[in-house]
């Protein structure tokens, strides 16, 4: 397939960001889901150093 062969195929968004751009791709009739993800601890390293060493020790 070429690239300009996707240009011809349908649109399918999976937006794992802001709800907005979400929001804002539905608007234009294009299919699309949103995954609610969030990184562990919230992204914070030192926790998330703490929960690797929580889970080494299970």
């Amino acid at each position: 397939m070429s690239v300009n062969d996707l240009f011809k195929k349908e649109l399918k968004v999976v937006n794992m960001g802001l709800k907005s751009f979400y929001n804002d791709v539905k608007s234009q009739d294009v299919s699309a889901i949103q995954v609610n993800w969030k990184p562990k601890a919230g992204g914070k390293k030192k926790m998330m150093d703490l929960l690797g060493k929580l889970n080494k020790s299970n």
